[in-house]
C-alpha cells in the first residue's frame, strides 16, 4: 500500500478518469472509456513526485472493482493495467 495515510480514489466522470489523491492533491489518474459493456483502460499516470510510492495499485484496483460492480468487462490497453490483472488473477474474469 501507499506511504500516505490520506490516500483516496475518486471517479471523475467529467474527465473520464479515476483519480488518486494524496490529501487534496491529484497524484495520478487512470483514464477510461466505456462502450458496449466494455471499459477500456488505456492510460495510467502517476505524477513524478509521487512515483515509487505504490499509488498505481489502489488506483487500478478501484477502476477494476468499479467495472465489476457496474457489470462491465475490461480491455487493459495500458500495459500497467494488463500487468496488474496478470499479477492479480481474481480480476481475469473481467477481461473482454
Amino acid at each position: 500500500m501507499s506511504e500516505h495515510p490520506d490516500v483516496s480514489v475518486r471517479k471523475n466522470e467529467a474527465k473520464g478518469q479515476y483519480e488518486i489523491l494524496v490529501g487534496e492533491e491529484v497524484a495520478g489518474f487512470a483514464s477510461y472509456a466505456d462502450a458496449n459493456g466494455v471499459r477500456d483502460l488505456p492510460h495510467t499516470v502517476v505524477d513524478p513526485k509521487f512515483r515509487g510510492q505504490g499509488l498505481s495499485k489502489p488506483l487500478m484496483k478501484a477502476a477494476l472493482d468499479d467495472a465489476r460492480a457496474e457489470g462491465l468487462k475490461v480491455t487493459p490497453s495500458c500495459p500497467a493495467v494488463a500487468r496488474y490483472i496478470d499479477q492479480n488473477p481474481s480480476y481475469r474474469d473481467l477481461l473482454a
